[in-house]
């Protein structure tokens, strides 16, 4: 079944709702992080999804008012030579959280079945194994305690289109786009096929994809505030970690 055609990508939100609601969601987060993350938590959030969808953005919001000395963001790229002379998981074996400890993954893991999938970097016998892989990781850190969140952020062509045009006519975005952006956007086809494999491979009960309608930015910031929250009171809860109220506001 496909999931991204299915998906109504109009949900919006106005202006005034949005900071609202948007100030309780970051301080019930900021108020679980102080609880579940002091009692030795650890939580990984990977986030994914389309060129110019708002990952950034989301993720500027999902951290504006924590501490931040207990959280850290990786901006994962093209590996160092020294990175692929090792297993693909290897980078990111190294930067999986302590205790007390959030990380955020600006793409994760999950770069084999897509990217380098398409891309032609891993052959076909390593994307199609890498699923395997894959899960077996995350049931691994889930069982050793990791609160797992995956996040897909998701546009429609047309609005990643208008959204390109805008970046190369703000000098201060300009530098967002590349080459690469136009050559990943010819290959949107791929990409969107890639992305419903990955979600049958991979959405497990234990590490579920949360799929983000992204044409409406604000409404994508709230969407993951709200994923990333729910999951961590959840947690607090399995845990018996008393937490500060939260008022979790639903939109």
């Amino acid at each position: 079944m496909s999931r991204l055609s299915e998906l109504e990508l109009g949900r919006s939100i106005n202006r005034k709702v949005y900071k609202r609601l948007l100030k309780q969601w970051q301080l019930d987060l900021l108020s679980l992080q102080q609880s579940l993350l002091r009692n030795g938590g650890r939580v990984i959030v990977n986030v994914e999804g389309m060129d110019a969808a708002g990952k950034g953005g989301a993720i500027r919001r999902l951290v504006e008012k924590l501490d931040p000395r207990s959280y850290k963001v990786y901006r994962i790229g093209a590996p160092a030579d020294w990175e692929q002379a090792r297993h693909y998981l290897y980078r990111f074996w190294t930067r999986l959280p302590g205790p007390d400890e959030m990380v955020i993954f600006d793409r994760s893991w999950y770069g084999r079945v897509l990217v380098e999938r398409i891309e032609g970097y891993a052959g076909e016998t390593e994307w199609q194994r890498a699923y395997r892989e894959i899960n077996d990781f995350e049931r691994m850190l889930v069982d050793d305690g990791v609160i797992l969140i995956n996040l897909w952020f998701h546009i429609d062509a047309d609005e990643q289109l208008r959204r390109f045009e805008r970046r190369l006519a703000d000098p201060f975005k300009e530098w967002k786009m590349s080459d690469e952006d136009w050559r990943n956007r010819a290959r949107w086809d791929d990409y969107i096929a890639a992305a419903e494999a990955m979600f049958e491979q991979t959405d497990t009960d234990f590490a579920p994809w949360t799929i983000i309608p992204a044409n409406d930015k604000r409404y994508a910031r709230l969407a993951a505030l709200r994923a990333v929250t729910t999951a961590m009171a959840q947690a607090a809860r399995r845990r018996h970690i008393k937490t500060y109220p939260l008022a979790l506001a639903d939109f």
